[in-house]
């Protein structure tokens, strides 16, 4: 009979006790950290577009007396989803160090191997060599995230050189 394999995402351990331990000799240049007032935007106008779509449906199906209950629901949805997974999300971190980008359950992106990183509505995205990518989320802003990983990634190409 075949075993079967606890899946890894039961693995789930949130918080500083998910992340990849430093190596001797790595310091940690930067934390990035998710900001509360754009965790509540971010589901604020994820819903105004849920609410968009459905009333274009509704309208198309004729059921015009539906749409305020429609939106009402959505908008409730939304706060009930970002209050449930608040605690999850600011749980996450990012340390940037002199080598490499660690990130929550134990998420790594060498500086060397990354090869893209970019401004994604507010958020950032880092693509690396490989093809992993991995998304630093509800930041205050990206453009000083997307430039200090940029920066981090010259120096270390310096460094190997």
């Amino acid at each position: 009979m075949s075993e079967m394999k606890r899946d890894s995402v039961l693995n789930y351990r949130p918080g500083v006790d998910s992340e990849l331990p430093l190596e001797p000799g790595e310091k940690v240049s930067q934390v990035f950290l998710p900001d509360l007032r754009r965790y509540w935007m971010d589901h604020m106008v994820l819903g105004g577009l849920g609410s968009v779509g459905v009333s274009a449906v509704l309208v198309w199906m004729g059921r015009f007396d539906q749409i305020p209950v429609a939106i009402l629901a959505i908008m409730i949805g939304m706060a009930a989803r970002a209050a449930w997974f608040r605690s999850e999300a600011f749980a996450r971190r990012w340390q940037l160090t002199d080598r490499r980008l660690i990130g929550p359950q134990g998420k790594q992106a060498m500086l060397l191997e990354i090869e893209m990183v970019r401004a994604l509505m507010g958020d950032v995205q880092i693509l690396t060599k490989s093809g992993d990518k991995h998304l630093i989320r509800h930041l205050a802003e990206a453009a000083p995230v997307v430039t200090a990983i940029e920066s981090a990634r010259a120096r270390r190409a310096r460094e190997v050189r």
